[in-house]
């Protein structure tokens, strides 16, 4: 059963669906930038894909969509570790995936000095070596207080 828990502590929340958790941070950086973090966790033998794909031809690509707003700007653009390329054999053609821990990053920056609200969306497909599951949308909400200490 899918659960979300939201949120679970002033700059965090987190949605477990087995096999992927996700945790969502926003943290602040210099010059009033925050970047905002959306980590998923794996249980071994499971991956979720890179932000792109060769093809639409197989597994869908993780995607994080952020809600428009007035309160902030994205900047820049979303940051992915390099992902593993090889050749799946149920798709047949070259995949890009994530295992384990996996930190996308988007850096923000609120266009007021006060508190404001990220919103968005991740959509990923996890699989194992024999089957995937359907591709999942989790939605988070990330409150960001902006009278804490600066780095």
């Amino acid at each position: 059963m899918l659960q979300l828990a939201l949120p679970l502590f002033l700059l965090a929340s987190s949605f477990t669906g087995a096999p992927v958790t996700w945790e969502f941070t926003a943290v602040p950086l210099a010059d009033g930038v925050y970047e905002v973090r959306s980590t998923a966790t794996t249980e071994d033998g499971w991956h979720i894909y890179a932000t792109s794909l060769e093809n639409d031809l197989g597994p869908i690509p993780t995607s994080i969509r952020f809600t428009p707003s007035k309160a902030y700007t994205l900047i820049g653009e979303l940051v992915e570790p390099v992902p593993v390329e090889e050749f799946d054999p149920n798709f047949e053609m070259q995949v890009r995936y994530h295992s384990g821990e996996t930190v996308f990053a988007q850096r923000v920056k609120p266009t007021a000095d006060e508190s404001f609200v990220v919103e968005g969306e991740v959509e990923y497909m996890v699989c194992n070596d024999k089957t995937c599951l359907p591709p999942v949308g989790v939605p988070f909400r990330i409150e960001v207080p902006t009278d804490h200490p600066k780095p």
